[in-house]
């Protein structure tokens, strides 16, 4: 064989080779849906994302309609909401120093911090006292001081003053004396055995709810033989009360007796039910056909 007719064979055998792939049609179409291998620069790359990794981001997304944990807060009205009730649980005078440190907002700017001291020194609750050896006062300076709704009052001597003060009959409520003075039921307790002062207290739990001044020089202990004659004293009925006190034209307390003797032997009337039929009446053109006429049958 010829050189020619080698080439020639050869030439033939490659063309039944790719004749033969081309016409099985699935061969076709799965080496046109296969991915493309990636090239050894790309495979080398740890930070070039591979379909399964992107796959697995793309199945769990980040959800952003819930905030995060902030914890104290970032704005001013929380601050000084936090600044307040440490005033008042230390009791004693803080600089702002004191109430920055304590708040961790040391990493703040100026401006937040000067807008924190004047909002303290405006709350009706914190008293601002300025450093009287300053000449001039800064957001820096004084100290401040939690002020209760009962300023001053925190032993037995300064509530019977707070009292005696006083100009009208009105109470003073508990709740009110225990924001400056947190265990103050003892004393009201040992000032009500004294008779100093009288004091109201709860059905279920015998809290100490109000506190009025009392005079312990209008108490006056009764003797016992006077208690005993007392009780041998004869009551009249609470039938034989109420007529004298409705003759003298005096409204006694309690129901009349005989009223409630009577409404409780009066029978019980039975009510009758009320008819549910209501609405309106919509087929009123056919009222004579809807009619009974079974009497006027022979």
């Amino acid at each position: 064989m010829s050189f020619f007719e080698k080439q020639s064979a050869a030439f033939k055998g490659t063309l039944a080779s790719a004749a033969s792939k081309l016409s099985n049609p699935m061969s076709v179409k799965a080496a046109s849906l296969a991915p493309p291998s990636p090239s050894p620069s790309a495979a080398s790359d740890g930070a070039t994302p591979t379909p399964t990794a992107k796959r697995k981001r793309e199945a769990h997304p980040e959800v952003y309609s819930q905030p995060q944990l902030t914890g104290y807060g970032v704005d001013v009205k929380s601050h000084m909401k936090f600044a307040v009730d440490f005033l008042k649980a230390r009791g004693v005078a803080k600089s702002m120093k004191d109430i920055i440190d304590h708040l961790s907002v040391r990493g703040t700017t100026d401006e937040h911090k000067q807008e924190l001291a004047e909002g303290l020194r405006g709350h009706p609750r914190v008293e601002w006292r300025p450093d009287t050896s300053l000449s001039e006062q800064t957001w820096r300076t004084g100290s401040y001081n939690y002020r209760p709704v009962v300023p001053g009052v925190t032993d037995a001597t300064s509530l019977l003053a707070f009292l005696q003060r006083k100009s009208d009959a009105s109470s003073l409520a508990v709740r009110d004396l225990k924001d400056g003075w947190p265990e103050c039921e003892d004393t009201l307790a040992r000032l009500e055995t004294q008779h100093r002062i009288l004091v109201t207290r709860t059905n279920r739990e015998n809290f100490p709810r109000h506190v009025w001044l009392d005079d312990a020089s209008l108490h006056h202990a009764i003797q016992p033989e006077f208690q005993a004659m007392w009780r041998r004293v004869q009551l009249p009925s609470v039938d034989d009360m109420h007529r004298k006190l409705s003759s003298v034209q005096l409204k006694p307390t309690s129901e009349d007796p005989r009223k409630m003797a009577a409404a409780a032997n009066k029978p019980k009337v039975q009510k009758k039910r009320a008819s549910k039929r209501g609405g309106k009446q919509t087929n009123v053109h056919m009222t004579h056909l809807l009619q009974d006429y079974s009497n006027l049958r022979r």
